[in-house]
Order: C-alpha cells, then structure tokens, then sequence
C-alpha cells in the first residue's frame, strides 16, 4: 500500500517551518504488524524534516503500530525503516515518543520529570575523561575539574527542565508530584518533558484522546505554540478528525492509502468541510 500524496492545495498563508532540525523519517515497502498478523502492507511514506503529519484511520487500521514501527519499538516484517536515510534498528534519543497515558514517574516531581531525560541522554563528556585519566588537581575544596562540570551540568538541566515548564505554563507547579496535578496538566509535563531534550522527530499517539473537550483545545494549541520553535518533525496519530486537520500539514489516511495536504493558516472556527468530508468518507 503505497500513501500517495494528493494535489498541493496549501495557500499562500501557510506557516513557515523552523530552520530545518527534524529528521526526515522514511518507510519503504514495509509490512507492519506481528508475524502472523500483518496490519499494514507496502507501505511507503516520507516525512519531512519539521513537518507535522497526522496519521487518521478506523480503530484496528495499523496507526499505533506504525508509530511504533517509526519509533524502532517493533521491528517491520519486511521492507525499511530509515531516519535521514539510515536504517531505524532500535529506539533512539531523537525520537521521542509521547502517549495517552502520560507515564510520569509518581515520586518525582514535575520538574524531576522533566529533567529525567536529560540526564539519562547525558554522556561523559572528553574533559571528564581526560581529568580522571591525568589525575587533574583537585580545588582548595577538594574537588576536581570533573566535579564542577558535573555540577554545571546538573544546574543546566535544571534551568532547561525549568525554562520548558514555563513554556507549557506549568511553572507555577514545578514542586508539584504526578497525582498532584489534573490530566491536561500532566499532559503538558509529558510535552515538556519530551521536548526538552530537542529530538529531532516526536511521534505522539492519541496523547490528548483521554481529556476533555475544552483541554483537548487548549493542549492542541499549546502544541502548535510549543513547537513553532523546534523545527522538530511530528508524527501524531488521532482518531480525531479536526484534530488532524487543525495540527497537521498533512493528514494519512490509512484506509484510503492517501496522504492529503491541509490548507494554512489554521482556522478553528472556519475548518475545511470538503477536506474534513472526504476524511471522514476514507474512514
């Protein structure tokens, strides 16, 4: 099943992209699924470098395990998974994955949440090796060159973790524990806590299907604001047809194998009723 891509029909008011950080995320005649029970076959798609792509489809359709697929959480049963050209063989730090459920460790904080990857992605850097291989001298506290980079590091994670709860408006609960926050809010901290780290693709599934109407509005704007500056390429599976049209540049159609542009800027209030017919006609 190959998605083909629909007319352009994107007007001059569409929103520029970021400088391009996004990794251009392909699948070339893949079959998706489990040995034995194949959802999805020859499929062949490209993502773009800082697109967003909302992926739509009747529930059983394959959307979750092509966004797991994407991730290099489920192997494909035949054909290739690449990022910028490389086969995808496993996860990785630049792609990040948020879900419905948002996973937030309970006995850390908001703002320990977020760091949380930072500081698994952190690595020894060369000038902490090369203090402990020469034996660097130690400061009149005691302390070496690798001490003081460790802590500048973890003050810099802090200040990152920090400066992203402000962008998703949760600076004011950053002491705050998971169950100590509504759902949208630990939505948002998911958010954060998946940007912080700049991966160059997000592959988001149904993160905002469990909220309510008038948090689900609030988060997609949220996301369309948050992510205006990464650059970062989407891949956001919903069920939710205005909701791929409100946050995608293009929407998948897994049943009809069609990938359609969406016309910009996006308009709540004035939504396409030929493209949202003919959406929900594929499902």
């Amino acid at each position: 099943m190959s998605l083909t891509q629909a007319d352009a029909r994107t007007g001059p008011g569409a929103a520029a992209h970021p400088a391009p950080h996004g990794a251009r995320l392909a699948l070339r005649g893949v079959r998706l699924g489990h040995r034995g029970n194949a959802v999805l076959d020859g499929v062949d798609l490209t993502v773009e470098p800082g697109e967003v792509l909302a992926v739509v489809g009747p529930s059983g359709c394959g959307k979750s395990t092509l966004l797991r697929t994407l991730a290099g959480l489920l192997p494909p049963l035949d054909g290739v998974v690449e990022q910028d050209g490389a086969p995808v063989r496993g996860p990785d730090a630049d792609r990040a994955l948020v879900f419905q459920d948002d996973a937030l460790l309970p006995w850390r904080t908001a703002w320990a949440n977020v760091e949380l990857p930072l500081a698994i992605g952190r690595s020894r850097g060369p000038s902490e090796e090369q203090g402990a291989e020469k034996g660097a001298v130690p400061d009149r506290h005691g302390r070496s060159p690798a001490f003081d980079l460790s802590r500048a590091a973890r003050r810099a994670r802090r200040r990152t973790a920090g400066e992203w709860l402000e962008r998703v408006g949760l600076d004011g609960h950053a002491h705050k524990f998971p169950h100590q926050l509504s759902g949208g809010q630990r939505q948002r901290v998911q958010l954060a806590r998946a940007l912080a780290a700049r991966p160059r693709a997000v592959l988001m599934d149904e993160p905002f299907g469990a909220l309510d109407a008038q948090t689900r509005a609030e988060m997609q704007d949220l996301l369309v604001d948050v992510l205006a500056g990464t650059g970062a390429t989407v891949v956001f599976v919903t069920h939710d047809v205005d909701e791929a049209l409100f946050l995608g540049d293009r929407v998948a159609l897994l049943a009809a194998a069609q990938v359609v542009p969406v016309p910009r800027p996006r308009d709540r209030g004035a939504p396409n009723a030929g493209l949202r017919q003919q959406i929900i006609h594929s499902l």
